[in-house]
Formats: C-alpha cells, sequence, structure tokens
C-alpha cells in the first residue's frame, strides 16, 4: 500500500514540475489567450443556465460570503 502511495505521489510531483515548466515557457499573449478562453466559456457556460441552476449558483455564492465573513469575525475576535 505505500509503495503505491508513493508511486502516486512521485507521479503527482512529476505531473506539478511538467505543469510549471510549461507555464515558465509561455508568453504573455498565449497566458492571455488561455484566460480569455477561460472567461469565455465561464459566460457561454451562464448564459446557457437555466433560472433554478442560476439562482443555486447565485445562493451558495451568497453561503460562502456568509461562513468567509463568520471566518473573519471570529479571527478578529481572537
Amino acid at each position: 500500500m505505500a509503495r503505491a502511495e508513493e508511486q502516486n505521489n512521485s507521479l503527482l510531483i512529476a505531473m506539478t514540475q511538467s505543469g510549471l515548466k510549461r507555464r515558465a515557457e509561455e508568453t504573455e499573449e498565449q497566458r492571455n489567450r488561455g484566460l480569455s478562453d477561460m472567461a469565455q466559456r465561464g459566460w457561454e457556460r451562464k448564459a446557457e443556465e437555466t433560472e433554478e441552476q442560476r439562482n443555486i449558483r447565485l445562493s451558495d455564492m451568497a453561503q460562502r460570503k456568509q461562513e468567509r465573513r463568520a471566518k473573519a469575525s471570529r479571527r478578529a475576535k481572537e
């Protein structure tokens, strides 16, 4: 079991290093194009979502906001 976990960790490390190297070699133009593509896909997803899906997404956002505020409030009291 430990050996399989070691192999898995080694693979994850290699994948991370490969991603970091690729990102380091990427030009600013390529990076901007990738970010633009991600934003476009986000807009398309939002345009296709139903009202129910939108309400769920907004409710989730509001819940996370409340959780962040509560956590910040607890930290401020410490």
